[in-house]
């Protein structure tokens, strides 16, 4: 008896996917819980996994196919014998690049698009054989010590340098995330009356803490290591509960209070940008916002990432510096109406005490949603947080 290979049940939020990618091929063999298909939405990607042992019986929806909730996507055949034997012969003579493809990250089958790439030659280094971004660059890297012996003509010429007047272009489909991405941008650009207000803060105090405690403070904690964002979330949360309108979000014509503080934390994934909430953020230590934030790091670089990681959130934290940015405006979050932007730590003269001295500043940005939050009140959150960095015994003193 065949088992019908449903799409998950979409979320409200969430209209329909595209499958991304089929680990498994009709008449190939896996067991209970194995990934069968990935199905790509607009906010994350959802596992559908083996209901028992046995095969694919067949495949009814391809890769890049839009799929409702609930549709069926193939047909699994439970146990071995009779029923993975006619399903071999639709397989029997696979196209190798064919195979590969399935097996492809989304930015991964943009680098392979873009340097006109044989998929089946690559070895993927992801979860389940999956061919990551890092696999296509390093085989790129590779390819002009290869080239002598490559059969393929066409890869030599991806890598060749442009001829005088060629003017070559890529046309390639955006993902759905980076679409959702697109959407919500344009959006809060355009519903919201956004302003951005800037301080700057010595790290020195944080850096020094931090520099004596780390080893002591891994070893402590089971190998977490202690980072600047758990410092940024705990002065957050600090100041978020001096001033709640900054915690607060518009719902029509009704200001709504939230008496908690979920914090998104910016996180860049090969799918694009996405925001993992830690939940209930006051009630956890630094190690405990440390080695959430790396789980939910891992999880979206795996695209691992569950809708109930995603959702809700009452403000959001984005660190542009890791990639080198000294200055930036972040866009909102809605329904958020403020957002943190931590940029690059950089060593300049300041005048302190009537003495030029060096120090490592880093600048902080602070948008926020005008038609609820005043410049007063904006000005002051950011400068509590600077405060509470500059000086962190005022976070464990509650001053």
């Amino acid at each position: 008896m065949s088992i019908e290979i449903k799409a998950p049940a979409f979320p409200e939020s969430i209209a329909e996917g595209t499958v991304a990618a089929w680990h498994k091929q009709p008449g190939e063999a896996c067991k209970r819980d194995d990934v069968l298909v990935d199905i790509e939405t607009d906010k994350v990607v959802l596992e559908v996994v083996a209901p028992a042992d046995g095969t694919v019986e067949s495949i009814r929806k391809a890769v890049g196919d839009v799929v409702q909730g609930q549709e069926v996507l193939g047909l699994f055949k439970e146990g071995g014998g009779k029923g993975a034997a006619p399903a071999k012969p639709v397989v029997a003579e696979p196209k190798p690049a064919a195979a590969a493809e399935a097996l492809l990250n989304p930015s991964a089958r943009q680098l392979v698009d873009e340097h006109q790439l044989d998929p089946s030659v690559i070895k993927g280094t992801g979860r389940g054989g999956r061919i990551t971004k890092e696999d296509v660059l390093r085989h790129v890297s590779e390819q002009p010590a290869a080239a002598p012996v490559s059969p393929a003509g066409n890869k030599a010429e991806a890598i060749a340098p442009l001829q005088e007047g060629q003017r070559p272009e890529r046309r390639v489909p955006m993902t759905r995330l980076r679409t959702r991405v697109a959407e919500r941008l344009l959006e809060a650009t355009q519903s919201t009356a956004m302003l951005t207000t800037f301080n700057e803060v010595n790290m020195k105090p944080i850096m020094e803490l931090r520099s004596k405690y780390k080893e002591e403070f891994m070893k402590r904690h089971n190998g977490t290591r202690l980072g600047f964002m758990s410092f940024f979330v705990r002065a957050s949360i600090e100041a978020l509960k001096r001033y709640p309108i900054v915690n607060a979000s518009i719902d029509g014509g009704d200001i709504v209070y939230h008496g908690y503080q979920d914090i998104g934390v910016a996180v860049s994934s090969e799918r694009g940008l996405v925001v993992p909430i830690l939940r209930n953020a006051d009630f956890m230590s630094l190690a405990d916002m440390e080695r959430t934030i790396a789980e939910l790091g891992e999880k979206a670089r795996d695209n691992r990432l569950g809708i109930e990681d995603i959702t809700g959130g009452t403000f959001t934290i984005t660190n542009g510096g890791v990639f080198g940015s000294l200055l930036s405006t972040p866009i909102l979050n809605p329904p958020q109406t403020a957002i943190l932007g931590m940029h690059k730590i950089q060593d300049r003269p300041m005048a302190v005490n009537g003495e030029v001295k060096i120090l490592p500043m880093m600048y902080l940005a602070l948008s926020y949603d005008h038609r609820l939050i005043d410049g007063k009140d904006a000005v002051s959150f950011l400068l509590e947080i600077k405060e509470l960095l500059e000086e962190p015994a005022r976070i464990l003193l509650d001053l």
